[in-house]
């Protein structure tokens, strides 16, 4: 099964669009899909502060491509969040953050669901050795032991800059027991040779192979997850909004 969401299918803003998967495949019982509760697509003019808020039972992954974030939160950390420096923060019983962003910034902000309720409180970074992971898959977030940005629950997100006319097929997973969302935040894709895909737009497949082929220079993001793995569906911002 392949289905595509358009762009016209997100909801929120000039300045964040928000994609519930859930509710873009026309189900009205989660907004969410599996452990994927949303994604918002952000493009944000300079000079702005986000102020203080909290989070609960949420996992962010903020992934920027442009410009850049400082971040301050209440568990005492303040980084730069930028293109070459990741930030995943579980928020469990609650946790409150805030984002000044100096110049112009496009990035995700990723919404996923912990395994379960009301955790401690946590932040990790992860600094990249290369902005870019050109023509392969680069593993960004997973549950796994080693990875430095981990999830409680069963996601694993990855990352590519695909060139043009290069093709390229999904990383090794459990097909049979796995749903995949394929995202594009820049460029324009061609999926099995049939599927277009530009800026904003994505797929949800399950027991599918892929054969993903650049038609001009982009950057897609991959989500893997278990649909069937245990997850707590009630966050904040993660959990169903219906």
């Amino acid at each position: 099964m392949i289905h595509k969401i358009t762009d016209e299918q997100k909801v929120g803003n000039a300045h964040i669009r928000i994609l519930y998967p859930g509710k873009a495949l026309n189900s009205t019982t989660d907004t969410g899909l599996g452990t994927i509760g949303r994604i918002d697509h952000a493009n944000i003019g300079g000079n702005v502060t986000i102020k203080m808020h909290p989070h609960i039972n949420d996992d962010i992954l903020s992934y920027f491509r442009t410009g850049y974030a400082m971040h301050t939160d209440s568990e005492g950390y303040q980084a730069t969040i930028s293109r070459n420096k990741l930030m995943l923060m579980k928020a469990g019983k609650i946790f409150h953050h805030e984002e000044h962003i100096p110049e112009p910034q496009e990035g995700l902000q990723i919404f996923i669901r912990p395994k379960v309720k009301d955790d401690m409180p946590e932040v990790s970074f992860r600094d990249l050795e290369e902005t870019d992971s050109f023509d392969e898959w680069r593993l960004l977030a997973s549950p796994d032991n080693d990875s430095q940005l981990k999830f409680t629950s069963e996601t694993w997100i990855y990352d590519i800059s695909l060139s043009k006319t290069k093709e390229i097929t999904l990383p090794d997973f459990d097909k049979e027991k796995m749903t995949g969302l394929l995202y594009v935040f820049q460029g324009e894709i061609s999926v099995n040779t049939y599927l277009n895909l530009t800026k904003g737009e994505s797929i949800v497949f399950r027991n599918e192979d892929l054969k993903i082929q650049a038609t001009e220079n982009s950057e897609l993001v991959l989500f893997i997850m278990n649909e069937n793995s245990t997850y707590f569906g009630g966050g904040m911002y993660s959990g169903n909004q219906y």
